[in-house]
């Protein structure tokens, strides 16, 4: 039932504008084919146009050959209508036909063609159809209910019934699980593993996880640039694309990077030599260090006093109570810093009046208190 597709030096244009450029490939029978790519490079439309979908749009065109099994879709005098009889769709989002039941969603391609099913063939049908989209056993007992009603994955399920049923040779799906979630998608990924057992089935995917999964070959497609046509860059087995692929994608350039640099961006930096005093500029920052005062280091006024703790000093002792109650000298000129509690406190000159510096002590700010008279509360 399956067919091969082969398709030679494809172009396809809206009007004026080439969409996809020398599009070259071989799709296998009973496999698989995935199409991934940037947004925009031209997947959509080249999947249309295996079945003449496109020409729907006014002003779309193509040059080349899409052969199937050696029969040219378009040669002349080729009825597009049996074209998509041959080579069925599934679109990126489930479209039932509202004012349809289940049964009758399923039975529409043969009503739109004017071809009548007795009662006991059109029930077969039906139920060889949802038997092969995986949807007999959910909707047996509801078939002549609305197929709106059904939820996103059973109507995605519903429109691949819909095209099984007019026994296609190809399967074409533009990214069937993008508005499913996680759950419906792991069922239509299953339901396109048996399927491809029965026909040729072609996949545009942005879900690189979900290609991997599913396809036996993928087909990466890319772009050169904003309004630059799509090409294919390289097909192959898809284990082959995801892990050795062997082309280089086009990178896209802008006409600002694409123009020749200036004589100043062109012309080296020279770099300062030790010798002469002066430093290499730093790597790390934008701005040269030689643009930069040179900073120097603080020098403390006075050595750390470390200060045993406080349960090894007896009840009587005043540092027990107090890192502030010790004994001051009368050298008011120095800053002593002392070490309270573990952390480094700042002692206030004994100059001023009316010391407000905050001192920090086991880490909790206290006020030192005029010099000569005793804390109003001991430290904790």
């Amino acid at each position: 039932m399956s067919k091969r597709i082969e398709v030679a030096d494809l172009n396809c244009y809206y009007g004026k504008f080439k969409a996809v450029e020398d599009v070259t490939m071989t799709i296998q029978p009973r496999s698989v084919t995935a199409f991934i790519g940037p947004s925009g490079c031209g997947k959509s439309t080249f999947l249309r146009t295996l079945n003449r979908m496109h020409e729907v749009i006014p002003g779309a065109y193509v040059e080349g050959q899409v052969l199937l099994d050696g029969n040219d879709l378009y040669a002349t005098g080729v009825d597009p209508v049996n074209v998509r009889r041959q080579v069925g769709m599934v679109f990126q989002r489930p479209n039932p036909f509202p004012t349809m039941s289940i049964r009758e969603n399923v039975l529409a391609g043969f009503k739109l063609n004017n071809d009548r099913l007795k009662g006991s063939a059109a029930d077969e049908l039906v139920e060889r159809s949802l038997v092969g989209a995986n949807l007999w056993e959910e909707v047996k007992n509801r078939l002549d209910k609305p197929g709106s009603g059904l939820s996103g994955g059973q109507q995605q399920r519903l429109c691949i019934a819909r095209a099984i049923a007019m026994q296609p040779e190809v399967l074409l799906m533009d990214e069937p699980c993008s508005a499913l979630d996680p759950i419906s998608t792991l069922a239509i990924e299953d339901l396109i593993g048996q399927l491809k057992e029965k026909y040729t089935i072609v996949i545009v995917t942005h879900n690189m996880q979900q290609a991997a999964r599913v396809s036996d070959e993928t087909a990466f497609f890319n772009i050169a640039g904003t309004g630059a046509p799509g090409r294919l860059i390289e097909m192959g087995p898809t284990e082959k694309i995801f892990s050795t692929p062997t082309r280089n994608p086009p990178r896209t350039t802008s006409p600002a990077a694409s123009a020749e640099p200036s004589a100043a961006a062109v012309e080296p930096v020279e770099t300062p030599r030790p010798d002469d005093g002066s430093l290499p500029p730093n790597r790390n920052s934008r701005r040269s260090s030689l643009s930069r005062p040179a900073r120097t280091r603080a020098q403390p006024t006075a050595p750390l006093i470390h200060l045993p703790r406080r349960s090894s000093l007896p009840r009587s002792s005043p540092w027990r109570r107090s890192s502030l109650s010790r004994p001051r000298t009368n050298d008011s000129s120095a800053d002593r810093t002392t070490t309270c509690g573990g952390r480094a406190c700042r002692d206030p000159a004994r100059t001023s009046a009316q010391p407000t510096a905050s001192t920090t002590c086991g880490g909790r700010a206290c006020r030192d208190p005029a010099p000569g008279r005793a804390l109003s509360r001991p430290h904790r």
